[in-house]
């Protein structure tokens, strides 16, 4: 799985440069952010805007990711959903759960 990783004011911007989050790259993407929150990352931004396509495993390894932010008191963010993206989000209810935002820098501001 191809991800960028940035910091910026003390939180942590994935950028992932894939087309698809599912199935066959998911528990990659578990597994960078299991390392970073064991690294002591605590506040995440996920940018999804190259993701065109998510599956249950994808939507399960942001819900992982959610959950062990949770635990350490922090905090997981999306940016850049697209239409499709989204729309699994709110069939599966997941958009009332994680904070979306349109862009990583409105995720960023937040935080202020």
């Amino acid at each position: 799985m191809n991800i960028k990783t940035e910091l910026s004011d003390g939180i942590s911007v994935l950028f992932i440069k894939e087309d698809r989050l599912d199935a066959n790259n998911s528990e990659e993407l578990k597994g960078e952010l299991r390392r970073l929150f064991d690294s002591g990352a605590k506040d995440l931004v996920i940018d999804l805007k190259e993701i065109h396509f998510i599956d249950s495993s994808g939507l399960g390894a942001l819900v992982s990711g959610y959950k062990n932010a949770s635990i350490i008191h922090g905090s997981l963010k999306l940016s850049g959903l697209q239409t499709q993206v989204k729309s699994m989000f709110e069939l599966t209810r997941l958009h009332r759960v994680f904070d979306i935002f349109t862009t990583v820098d409105d995720a960023l501001q937040s935080n202020t």
